[in-house]
């Protein structure tokens, strides 16, 4: 059980409680925090609340924050394009549309769903039940490759690659826009929206250095397709980059706009190189864009 105790301030008088605390960067939405006012999990000067009270400055705040309930993850028989295995870890070309591991709202036909029925007992577990074998990992409707940790030795050698930064990582996307330069650097640092949090923003407010390269590997009329390198991995980094320079991902619908028919951001993640973290070799796997996107390059090349 996580307890916080708060003041609530002068500043914020008049304001709702659930938004005030949403903003405090204490790892609680405002959805959250009405979920736990209704379970009578925050009390103000020691009496229960309604989800839309007003405190007065002064208020003494006390909030009760339960751990997350663990849900049995299933073993199911769901096909998988792995690119590379070995005893140690595999390689993964994760389909658009697949989400990494259960969550709220996602508890089966994962990607952990589908290694559990693979790879049986033999996944990582540093990072428990619900993540076995995730080391890393990329959005629900973005492609491409994932690197799974077989045991705890390989998924510590390789979370070591990627807190100094040392993976090679390449994407595809189609972004909107015209591009005045043929390729350029975005360095922005990236944090949590203060104004929604379940999405991310360049901002100076309790963020992290991010770093994006990009290249036009094709101009369109409206469109570019291009080739990114990460040399950080923040949270959704190139669709908040691309965003940030006027020239969002087609069809994101969080960082930009909606398209038909694409069912949310093309991205692709196409090239993966590190160090294998048993043997000392490096391995690099490349997987091609997959057909939805190639179609779309070549419906953009004709108009």
């Amino acid at each position: 059980m996580v307890q916080h105790d708060l003041v609530f301030p002068e500043s914020a008088a008049g304001g709702r409680l659930d938004k005030w605390i949403a903003r405090l960067g204490i790892g609680l939405t405002r959805c959250g925090v009405q979920g736990l006012i209704v379970s009578g999990n925050v009390t103000v000067d020691g009496s229960l609340i309604p989800k839309n009270f007003r405190p007065k400055p002064g208020a003494q705040i006390h909030i009760d924050v339960p751990p997350p309930e663990e849900v049995a993850v299933v073993p199911q028989d769901i096909p998988l394009d792995i690119v590379y295995e070995d005893d140690d870890l595999l390689v993964v070309n994760k389909p658009k549309g697949m989400v990494v591991h259960p969550a709220v709202g996602n508890y089966d036909e994962t990607l952990v769903n589908a290694l559990l029925y693979h790879c049986k007992d033999s996944l990582s577990g540093i990072n428990g039940v619900i993540r076995p074998g995730i080391v890393h990992r990329i959005d629900k409707n973005t492609s491409g490759l994932l690197i799974v940790a077989k045991n705890d030795t390989a998924h510590q050698g390789l979370a070591e690659q990627i807190k100094a930064h040392s993976f090679t990582r390449e994407y595809e996307a189609i972004a909107v826009g015209q591009f005045r330069d043929p390729a350029g650097t975005i360095n922005a640092p990236i944090g949590r929206s203060t104004a929604d949090r379940k999405k991310m923003c360049v901002t100076e407010v309790n963020a992290k250095p991010a770093v994006t390269h990009y290249e036009v590997l094709r101009q369109f009329r409206d469109t570019a397709h291009l080739r990114l390198r990460l040399e950080t991995g923040r949270t959704h980094q190139i669709r908040v980059h691309l965003a940030y320079i006027g020239h969002p991902i087609y069809g994101d619908n969080v960082y930009g706009k909606a398209v038909k028919g694409t069912q949310g951001q093309c991205l692709h993640a196409r090239k993966i190189g590190f160090i294998h973290p048993v043997t000392g070799q490096y391995l690099e796997f490349t997987a091609p864009a997959p057909a939805y996107f190639q179609k779309l390059l070549e419906k953009m090349e004709m108009m």
